[in-house]
This record gives structure tokens, C-alpha cells and sequence, in this order.
């Protein structure tokens, strides 16, 4: 199982004309309960599965398995999830050595942007660009299971 080691920011400013990739992300969540997720994401023209465990003290790392499954097949297992879908474009903004995937969020998260960066290790070093905003790497609000049981509108 590999490990996902990530930091994640609220964007303050213009970003999109830095983007090399965009598109579309629609994903809900089997289950999601505390310390693991199995979650089903519509990506582009791709579907997948993914399970993440538990994530560290600090918020910055947790285990993730993920599988791509056949379109149709993600289809049918979102009818089956849990209340509160995921609807967002991600844009992938290279800065450094590294991709920010910038997700601008739609129907009850609209008005909610955030950044992710993932890193190789906990203390590797990484560029912030001025469209980085503040830190919320385990503020669990901002988790995206967590969105679809409390959205950005209700806060």
C-alpha cells in the first residue's frame, strides 16, 4: 500500500491561466467514516476506486490504494453511495518540481477553492506560489468527505 503525503491550502488569487490540465471531478464516498474512506471518483473520461486509512497526527500523511475500474461500473457504484456528492474541476498547475492539483468546487461547495501539493516526504521543501493562501492541511472540514456531510454553505 503507498503512502499519500500531502499539504493542502485555501487559493486566494488568479491561478487558472498557470493551468497546463484541467477537468471535471464528480466522486461520493461508499464509506466514510473515520479513519477510512472508499471512495468513487469520476475523473475525466476515467473512474476509480479509492480506499485511504487513517490519516497521521500531523494531518500530512495516510494510506491510499487506488484502482481504475471500467467507467460504466463507477457509474453504477455512485448510485450506491453515501448522500452528497463531490462536484469539481481540478487544475494542475506546475510550480517547481512539483503539480498543485487546484480544485474549484460546484453546488453546496461552491465559493470553496483549495490546493494540494504531495510530497515526497513530510520536511521536503516546495515553492508557494502568491495564489497559495492559508494552510489547512488537517483541518478535517476540509477533507472531501467531510464536504459532503457539511458543506462549504453551511459554514
Amino acid at each position: 500500500m503507498s503512502q499519500e503525503i500531502e499539504r493542502k491550502f485555501l487559493v486566494k488569487g488568479e491561478y487558472k491561466s498557470q493551468a497546463v490540465r484541467s477537468f471535471r471531478i464528480v466522486q461520493a464516498y461508499l464509506s466514510s467514516v473515520t479513519g477510512r474512506t472508499v471512495r468513487i471518483r469520476i475523473k475525466g473520461e476515467k473512474a476509480y476506486i479509492t480506499i485511504k486509512g487513517k490519516s497521521n497526527e500531523s494531518g500530512l500523511s495516510r494510506y491510499e490504494w487506488e484502482k481504475e475500474i471500467p467507467f460504466n461500473e463507477a457509474e453504477e457504484l455512485l448510485l450506491l453511495c453515501e448522500p452528497g456528492a463531490i462536484d469539481k474541476t481540478r487544475y494542475e498547475i506546475p510550480v517547481g518540481n512539483h503539480i498543485y492539483e487546484v480544485d474549484e468546487f460546484y453546488g453546496d461547495n461552491a465559493g470553496l477553492t483549495l490546493a494540494e501539493i504531495e510530497l515526497k516526504n513530510e520536511t521536503e521543501t516546495f515553492i508557494k506560489p502568491d495564489w497559495i493562501g492559508e494552510e489547512v492541511t488537517g483541518d478535517r472540514r476540509y477533507y472531501n468527505s467531510c464536504l459532503t456531510k457539511n458543506p462549504f454553505k453551511n459554514w
